[in-house]
């Protein structure tokens, strides 16, 4: 195989959260006293953290700190009663999953989402797959596009970053993996477009989950 690896994005990538994600911003903002948001809205908030969301989401003459963290908290707070609500793997992921641990490809997530929240997530509908290592956001990393978390997964998996293959939705993923030296390959099903994908970087743009696995074939 070219490849060896792959380290998978999670929200837009392998789970589709944008609902849950949406329903807890909101009901954060209206108690607040600001305006929600529609759910498509939402494709362009997340992806950079989950404080970087809530400040997106606020309106533009709200974004101070003391009004950023109290609706961060706030949604924090609905969020832990309802990511499992909606949120969803996306058609093919399973497939996908499964053939590439039939393949023998080691497999590994990296995701902005706050680490309690992706260790849950992971555990409760991804469960049954053999993740190498499942990493969200923490205090002493920077988060993407920086690539020190995917270069330290690399370190740990004992495989280069450039036999990894990296899967993501956005302009932060491409530039993760382009700046880790891992494959770029853009998620057309997430929250992004084509264009961003492509702008920012993706060397394989992918429709179906299940064409990633032609990436590790000699086909």
């Amino acid at each position: 195989m070219k490849f060896k690896a792959i380290l998978f994005d999670l929200d837009g990538t392998l789970l589709d959260t944008l609902e849950d994600l949406a329903d807890s911003m909101n009901q954060a903002l209206s108690e607040l006293g600001f305006a929600a948001h529609p759910v498509g809205a939402y494709k362009y908030f997340v992806g950079d953290g989950a404080v970087t969301m809530t400040r997106r989401a606020l309106p533009q003459e709200n974004r101070d700190e003391t009004t950023t963290q109290k609706c961060y908290q706030a949604a924090k707070s609905y969020y832990s009663q309802r990511w499992a609500v909606k949120t969803r793997p996306y058609p093919g992921i399973a497939e996908l999953l499964e053939g590439l641990q039939e393949l023998g490809a080691a497999m590994a997530i990296l995701s902005n989402k706050p680490d309690e929240f992706t260790q849950q997530m992971v555990t409760k509908l991804l469960s049954g797959y053999d993740f190498k290592i499942v990493r969200g956001a923490d205090v002493d990393t920077p988060i993407k596009p920086d690539p020190t978390a995917a270069l330290q997964i690399a370190e740990q998996m004992n495989i280069p970053p450039a036999e990894f293959v990296y899967l993501g939705d956005t302009d932060t993923d491409m530039k993760t993996a382009n700046a880790a030296g891992m494959f770029a390959v853009g998620a057309v099903w997430g929250f992004r477009t084509v264009e961003e994908l492509t702008e920012n970087g993706a060397k394989v743009l992918v429709k179906n989950p299940v064409e990633v696995l032609g990436l590790f074939t000699n086909d």
